[in-house]
């Protein structure tokens, strides 16, 4: 056995004072995937952990991050070490932040609130999402630097609206989902009984009886406290009801958008303006051209195209086109403190998770989400010891080896040299 390893304290393999006992047992954010799956109600699980049709890109997510490994280096003094990250003026304690997760109220009590409060207090961003059941402005409010994103409406007529709404109240960043030029083929969503708004069903009452913990710490507490949850933030005005038997959410389609809204909008918001769900070198440089402060490389966590390229493979590519121009970010199968460093390392100045924050709120609250920017934040700080990196500004393209180069397949362009203050 290692001595040096044995005598490590207890909390370095997970055991934790100062957070709930009904956490101390979660040492991975896999493990928030698990208690998730026992706690909420089949359907709302399924929205959470679903994908379009055979979950093709939502597997190659993951399986991007193990195309590269590590090349460490030794006998470096990294006691010195830092993670943080500068984007957009601000500095951040870590170099990942959660991504926007819709109708996190439902599955989590007051769950936008929990997610932008808690990653407000440990100091990384947070993106609300449009398709939330919260109004913008009491999120702003309770954490004035959370980031607001926004479908646009496909009525254009309600674009501006919007924008004024996304402004007054006080937001600094706005990310606009690019995407979902049309509604993605969600077959999970069927199967587990799903769909926005929500159809009471006798099936739908039974999943909520067998777990009583959501039930009565979200689902009843809500209610009684709240009232019936809407879809507050997608247009300028409230939309309908999460629960419903016969109200028609207006999801007007938006094929017809392009890239002259998004230049209508850059010259109407004067904050940072962030465009996500890019995954082509071309789009790239299109939004840079526009005056885009930031890129999200993003597939959509594998719920849009299935079969679409994982955002890691492009990343270097778009780095290489635009990081000199604009803020170049990525989200899509980040799991572990090494996948932010890849992402990273590949040119990402931000990383963003979604799917593993929203079970974090959903099982634990503010409590788990804040336990769950720990255990990241925490493997961050163990690979970066490892690795001989004292800084973001260290991990580079040089602390990675391509394992499909090593086999004969070509890998992706290396991103160009950049600056990430």
């Amino acid at each position: 056995m290692d001595t040096a390893a044995s005598a490590q304290p207890a909390a370095a393999y997970g055991k934790r004072t100062g957070i709930p006992r009904r956490l101390q047992g979660i040492l991975s954010l896999e493990d928030f995937e698990h208690a998730a799956r026992a706690h909420l109600p089949r359907p709302l699980f399924g929205y959470i952990a679903g994908a379009a049709e055979d979950n093709t890109s939502l597997r190659v997510n993951r399986a991007a991050f193990q195309d590269y490994g590590f090349r460490t280096r030794v006998m470096v003094d990294v006691s010195q070490r830092h993670q943080k990250t500068t984007v957009f003026g601000t500095t951040y304690q870590s170099p990942f932040g959660i991504a926007p997760v819709g109708i996190s109220a439902i599955s989590a009590y007051r769950g936008d609130l929990v997610l932008a409060t808690a990653a407000e207090r440990e100091g990384v961003p947070a993106i609300m999402s449009g398709t939330s059941l919260i109004k913008m402005e009491d999120v702003a409010r309770a954490a004035p630097s959370t980031w607001f994103q926004a479908y646009l409406p496909g009525d254009v007529s309600k674009i501006d609206a919007l924008v004024e709404r996304i402004d007054a109240a006080g937001f600094k960043t706005l990310v606009l989902t690019v995407d979902i030029p049309v509604w993605a083929n969600r077959e999970n969503n069927v199967r587990t009984g799903f769909s926005m708004p929500l159809r009471p069903s006798l099936g739908l009452a039974w999943d909520g009886l067998v777990r009583p913990r959501w039930l009565v710490g979200t689902f009843l507490r809500t209610f009684a406290l709240h009232g019936m949850p809407h879809f507050e933030n997608s247009f300028a005005t409230r939309g309908a009801p999460m629960l419903s038997s016969s109200a028609i959410r207006d999801t007007t389609g938006r094929d017809h958008l392009n890239w002259s809204h998004i230049e209508a909008i850059r010259r109407r918001w004067s904050g940072n303006l962030v465009l996500k769900g890019i995954l082509n070198e071309r789009d790239a440089r299109r939004a840079a051209s526009l005056g885009a402060d930031g890129i999200i490389v993003s597939n959509h966590g594998g719920r849009q195209l299935d079969g679409a390229a994982a955002p890691l493979e492009m990343l270097p590519r778009i780095v290489d086109q635009v990081g000199h121009q604009t803020v170049v970010m990525m989200d899509s199968g980040v799991r572990r403190g090494g996948d932010v460093l890849k992402a990273v390392a590949l040119g990402a100045r931000m990383v963003f998770l979604g799917r593993p924050f929203m079970y974090a709120a959903a099982v634990g609250g503010e409590d788990g989400v804040r336990h769950a920017i720990t255990l990241l934040r925490d493997e961050v700080d163990r690979n970066m010891a490892m690795l001989g990196a004292n800084s973001m500004h260290e991990v580079t393209a040089e602390c990675l080896v391509n394992r499909r180069a090593a086999c004969g397949t070509p890998p992706p362009a290396m991103p160009r040299a950049r600056d990430i203050a």
